[in-house]
């Protein structure tokens, strides 16, 4: 078994170092005049529904030989992709002039099924020696009608491919169609089709290495980099201002009440205390719940250092346009590696606030986050199955995520769990706690903890609201986004507002001696995730075309998973400020 194990990380190790490499080698083919060179077919659905993709040939296209499946890495299932050998051939250097791939009799069935997707603006995807073309299967003529059953549908039978070689290299493909040569679907009749294609050939002085730069210069056009600079902007001006208000308010606040209390200890000892110094036998009191406190710290952490990951990967050049499956495939192995790290920091904060029983603790780590994942997938692939989406895992993909989750995953939570219980770090507090609780005093609405949430998340969020945009016109659009560093720097700025802003309300709820500030920093720090899923319904019904069950489960599902994420992560930043925070100002005065 420890053999299987570790062949498994190293495994998952290459799977990440490796993908580097792809740009540079996976299509790095050379060709002589007459070589066929690959073309694969990938998937076919509706334009506004990224989610929604089904398989080529489950549309009644031919072939006029036998269809052959590529095989895929398991980032590339999971983003969807069912690559297929495609009816065209394109030989290098080779011209052709409406040949004909195949031709097929369509049924009255298959005429139907044809002018739904070609109503629904059904696009097809393609891969050219690792080269990405995509096209419309057809259009809607609409003009001068405004009867939809009087309405023209046409599918395009004849496609143009132009393709650009530098010497004996593949470097560019594009795919158009004949607007001439087109198939009419009005009616419900069988139709004969020929599929046509014609292949045209141009010489290009662009480098190999520089091939896949236009897919990555429209998210770098001018005017979009204006836009991600205001952004910038508009999120450091943010930061300033806050960053002003902690420095001139709080500090003059807290030096105000470090010399009150320094005064009234030399003057009268015997006067009543008041403020946050007044509850510093409470302070420190253990929080509720401390077993789901401590795993849900664990989480988040892991988290955040899976993201870290994630950006260094994507600042070194892995997540090129169209480099298929690799953000998924590092999400699966970075997450599994870094589970340890959940373990030790769950296990470790666990039995520093005196908890006893560490095995069901990491149980709760293990599962708070993924939990609800599961119950998500299972849920969201059915529905896919039901469809006869691409969108389905295959079950030996699932199978080996449940191997990565059995073999790597759980034993590293595990081993990290174990270090985390015999660290014996002690929990570091400045004061001691009383016996019994003081009770808190009545608070006023605002104070309570949905308005602190509240205050909490909308100041990080409005210092990202901007590049989210893009970000969801990514994901759930056909946007490309590689501007990395600029993502990075606000991913920064939101890190330091949540922990400004959560520390300042800590401060405000320790001066109006509520004691209990553990869950409500987290609560805080985390708020932004609600902030971001509730953008979502903004995002669906203003600025995307997504309709259909399957599309807006997709969206709604696996973006409460992402967002509750976000929770946790950002929870536990506010969390690990504030207790900064709260030790500083009880180590700064004299606790009897």
């Amino acid at each position: 078994m420890d053999r299987i194990r570790a062949f498994l990380v190293a495994v998952a190790v290459v799977a990440i170092c490796g993908v580097p490499q792809v740009r540079s080698t996976a299509s790095d083919h050379r060709y002589k005049a007459g070589d066929e060179v690959p073309l694969y077919a990938n998937k076919v659905g509706p334009y506004h529904n990224p989610s929604e993709t089904y398989r080529y040939f489950d549309f009644p296209f031919c072939s006029s030989a036998p269809v052959k499946e590529k095989k895929e890495a398991l980032g590339e299932v999971l983003n969807g992709d069912r690559l297929v050998s495609a009816p065209y051939k394109l030989e290098f250097l080779t011209e052709k002039e409406a040949e004909i791939a195949c031709k097929r009799k369509l049924t009255k069935e298959e005429v139907v099924k044809f002018r739904k997707a070609v109503s629904k603006d059904y696009y097809f995807q393609m891969y050219y020696d690792d080269l990405p073309i995509w096209g419309f299967l057809g259009k809607v003529e609409k003009e001068g009608k405004t009867d939809p059953a009087d309405y023209k549908y046409y599918l395009f039978k004849h496609l143009v491919f132009e393709i650009h070689h530098n010497k004996d290299r593949v470097i560019e493909i594009t795919v158009r169609s004949d607007p001439n040569a087109l198939v009419d679907l009005t009616e419900d009749v069988p139709v004969d089709v020929d599929f046509m294609y014609t292949v045209k050939w141009k010489e290009t002085n662009t480098p190999f290495e520089k091939r896949m730069d236009k897919y990555s210069l429209s998210s770098s056009l001018p005017h979009h980099l204006e836009i991600h600079w205001f952004s910038i902007i508009n999120s450091c001006v943010t930061v300033l201002l806050l960053t002003g208000f902690l420095a001139t308010i709080l500090m003059r606040v807290l030096k105000n009440d470090f010399i009150k209390y320094a005064h009234d200890e030399e003057s009268a000892d015997d006067q009543e205390e008041s403020g946050w110094k007044y509850i510093h036998g409470d302070v420190f009191r253990y929080p509720k719940h401390k077993s789901l406190f401590a795993a849900a710290l664990g989480s988040g952490t892991q988290l955040f250092t899976l993201t870290s990951f994630i950006f260094i990967l994507a600042l070194v050049g892995v997540f090129y346009p169209y480099n298929r499956g690799a953000l998924f495939t590092a999400l699966v192995v970075i997450y599994a590696l870094t589970s340890g790290i959940a373990g030790y920091t769950a296990a470790s904060f666990y039995c520093q606030l005196e908890g006893t029983n560490w095995v069901r603790n990491l149980l709760l780590t293990g599962s708070l986050f993924c939990g609800p994942l599961f119950v998500t997938f299972c849920f969201l692939n059915t529905v896919a199955i039901a469809y006869k989406a691409t969108a389905a895992l295959p079950f030996g993909t699932i199978v080996v995520i449940f191997l990565i989750w059995a073999l790597v995953t759980s034993p590293l939570l595990v081993l990290g769990g174990i270090a985390g219980k015999n660290s014996k770090a002690e929990f570091q507090a400045p004061c001691r706690t009383t016996k019994y609780p003081r009770e808190i005093p009545p608070l006023p609405w605002y104070r309570k903890t949905i308005p602190q949430m509240a205050m909490a998340g909308f100041l990080p969020f409005s210092a990202i609201y901007i590049e989210l945009y893009y970000i969801f016109a990514s994901v759930w659009g056909h946007r490309i986004y590689t501007i990395y560093s600029i993502l990075f720097i606000v991913f920064i700025i939101l890190l330091i507002v949540t922990a400004f802003i959560t520390v300042a309300l800590t401060y405000f709820q320790l001066a109006a001696e509520d004691h209990e500030w553990w869950w409500r920093s987290f609560l805080c720090g985390g708020s932004t995730g609600l902030f971001i899923y509730t953008y979502c319904l903004y995002y669906y019904n203003a600025r995307s075309d997504m309709s259909g069950f399957m599309q807006t489960s997709f969206f709604f599902g696996y973006m409460a998973c992402i967002c509750y994420g976000f929770f946790l992560m950002l929870g536990a930043i506010g969390f690990r400020a504030s207790l900064l925070f709260v030790r500083h100002i009880y180590r700064s005065i004299k606790c009897e």
